[in-house]
């Protein structure tokens, strides 16, 4: 009996995560994507035109999170957009975190590609409000160290339950940031 097309999409998209997760967006053919999901790369170009389309596909709940924040963070200054800011994002990183684990060395890169050249622009917007838009050096460091760590300690902590990491990440932001006014 043939697969429904809907069934071999969601495989398809699945098997391109383990992958990715595994040996890298770059390290990752679709030839290998099709291997393990035990077709055709015909297939996998009927259902996605290319590697870029089956990880934008991927990473576009977390990409709409992340563009709604945005746009929440710029109704708010200083405290009030920092204190956005940082609940937006530590929320977003632990509800994707499987998805931050997939892009780990590779986000610089994947930045070019057109499909995520926003992202760049959101990034210094979010690091602008985790600084409380301060132009102070200080600050600006600080809240890409902490935009930073956060990302990371999301992908590596994959199994610590929501519940107990969300606030624990929360509490290193507020001791991490600088206070504004």
């Amino acid at each position: 009996m043939a697969r429904s097309v809907p069934e071999t999409h969601d495989e398809i998209l699945a098997a391109a995560a383990r992958r990715f997760a595994v040996t890298g967006y770059k390290g990752t053919s679709l030839q290998d994507i099709a291997g393990e999901v035990g077709c055709s790369k015909a297939t996998v170009l009927y259902h996605f035109a290319n590697k870029e389309a089956l990880l934008t596909e991927l990473m576009a709940p977390a990409i709409a999170v992340l563009e709604a924040l945005d746009a929440r963070i710029a109704g708010h200054a200083g405290a009030d957009a920092q204190r956005v800011a940082a609940e937006g994002f530590v929320d977003l990183a632990v509800r994707f975190r499987r998805e931050i684990a997939l892009l780990r060395g590779e986000f610089p890169d994947l930045l070019q590609q057109p499909a995520f050249a926003h992202i760049q622009q959101i990034s210094e917007r979010l690091i602008g409000a985790f600084a409380g838009h301060s132009d102070r050096p200080s600050a600006r460091i600080a809240a890409l160290v902490v935009l930073a760590g956060i990302a990371e300690t999301c992908a590596e902590f994959i199994d610590i339950p929501d519940e107990e990491l969300r606030p624990a990440l929360l509490a290193v932001v507020r001791r991490a940031l600088e206070p504004t006014t």
